[in-house]
């Protein structure tokens, strides 16, 4: 993991692109930082190329059924695992191999 500081966008506090997190924040707080480290290991588990194509689909997929572009971003799987366990800084220690299936597509 290497972190940048810098996100260009205002509503974005942090972006993982893996190998790279980067945050807006001059010090990003823990949350943040353990919220981005569950992506890396999404990519990884995903071959990275792959998370990236499944998440846009995903996206699309939600944003064709709301409309809107932050809650279509809200309900992608991998958004939902790693804001669920954000807080929980044991997670990755614990987390079951592709996790994130369990935060299925929802209506």
């Amino acid at each position: 993991m290497i972190l940048i500081k810098g996100v260009p966008f205002k509503k974005i506090q942090g972006i993982t692109l893996f190998p790279f997190i980067i945050v807006r924040p001059k010090k990003p707080n823990k949350i943040l930082l353990n919220h981005e480290r569950i992506h890396i290991r999404q990519q990884l588990e995903l071959l990275v190329v792959p998370f990236y194509i499944w998440y846009l689909a995903e996206w699309l997929y939600h944003y064709l059924r709301c409309g809107h572009r932050w809650k279509a971003y809200r309900q992608i799987s991998f958004e939902r695992e790693a804001y669920d366990n954000e807080e929980n800084f044991d997670y990755l220690k614990n987390r079951k191999f592709w996790n994130f299936l369990n935060y299925k597509l929802t209506e």
